[in-house]
């Protein structure tokens, strides 16, 4: 009696801890967070890792996975197919937005979660209207008509985006101020972006930037952590459970242009945004945090380097985009399902079962 009161207890000892470890992991997801580091290969997190003190938030992430990236006409994308594909799960042209290579309307996560009665938000370093925030909200045949995706924001009810891209919005062809228009749907509009940080309220337009932010390397400062950060202040006081996207624009545009500084100052600020969705989803325990990448630009790599000395040798082998499949983080209850090897349009079919949404 007294032995199998024994293994009793040992059992219990053994399945308890691994029951309560499987009801933490089984948490129901209320909010996503979905981090886009434009242009940022494996290459770009290493060299901002070495050059960090061999440290980074986005590798807190509890799950990883690997994600190809090519488009329905092309081997290697532009950032408007990847976002659709991301956004919508569904290939397309590159150069397209939102929509098939019919320029039919494909449902984007914005308006899928927005139906569920979820809130949303964008936040970016270049224009709201860029090709990635762009394939989020709006539906465009071609990304640069930016001006069109600006008046397609006023078409959803999105409740938070903060970026540049104002002068899409108030100095247009048509003459119109769209600023004009979002403030009679409830939006206060911020032009500076000193403001976001002390914003109260419920819906927020910040066009912090005629088009795109400064580099970091010119001193842009913290607006990305400090616009996600606010983002998800804004959002969480819904209570409805929220989806955000936040990107990390420029780290494209440093590997365009080939340049390894501008690059890993670019790839560690996006990290500093990752720290405050990760800090946030910590204390929250029902948000998922997934950080990736659409693509990889500059087909860079690293040939040498000095840990101490938070050096890395970085080459380019060209000034476009690759076809190099980019990295995928994971954190919080859902977090095991991005584990694995898969394609790019996958990624919303995986979060949509989470959230109780079904795909149509």
């Amino acid at each position: 009696m007294n032995k199998i009161i024994s293994i009793s207890l040992i059992i219990l000892t053994l399945v308890i801890p691994a029951i309560s470890q499987s009801n933490k992991n089984n948490k129901e997801v209320k909010n996503v967070i979905l981090m886009i580091g434009d242009g940022m290969g494996i290459a770009q997190i290493y060299a901002a890792m070495t050059k960090n003190g061999m440290q980074l938030n986005m590798t807190q992430g509890t799950q990883t996975g690997i994600a190809t990236t090519y488009s329905a006409d092309k081997y290697i994308t532009d950032s408007g197919a990847a976002g659709t594909a991301i956004s919508t799960g569904v290939k397309t042209k590159n150069g397209s937005i939102a929509v098939d290579t019919a320029g039919n309307k494909l449902k984007t996560m914005l308006e899928y979660c927005e139906e569920k009665g979820m809130v949303t938000g964008l936040v970016s370093t270049s224009s709201v209207t860029h090709a990635t925030p762009a394939s989020f909200i709006a539906h465009q045949a071609s990304r640069g008509s930016y001006e069109d995706i600006a008046s397609d924001f006023l078409k959803t009810d999105i409740e938070v985006f903060i970026g540049g891209g104002l002068d899409h919005f108030k100095k247009r062809k048509d003459g119109k101020d769209l600023t004009l228009d979002l403030t009679k749907k409830g939006y206060t509009v911020i032009e500076d972006q000193n403001q976001v940080i002390s914003f109260k309220g419920k819906k927020l337009a910040a066009l912090t930037a005629a088009e795109h932010h400064k580099k970091m390397t010119e001193g842009r400062g913290n607006m990305l952590p400090e616009s996600t950060e606010k983002a998800i202040e804004i959002l969480n006081t819904y209570q409805k459970g929220f989806f955000l996207m936040v990107e990390g624009s420029q780290i494209d545009w440093a590997g365009h242009a080939n340049d390894a500084e501008y690059n890993v100052a670019e790839t560690i600020d996006f990290d500093k945004a990752v720290g405050k969705a990760l800090e946030f989803a910590r204390k929250d325990s029902n948000t998922l945090v997934i950080i990736t990448a659409d693509h990889e630009t500059g087909g860079m790599t690293i040939t040498g380097g000095n840990i101490e000395q938070k050096e890395s040798q970085i080459h380019f082998s060209t000034k476009n985009h690759s076809a190099i499949p980019v990295m995928l983080f994971a954190y919080g209850p859902g977090s095991e399902t991005f584990s694995g090897f898969y394609d790019n349009t996958d990624i919303i079919k995986k979060i949509l079962p989470l959230l109780k949404i079904n795909e149509k």
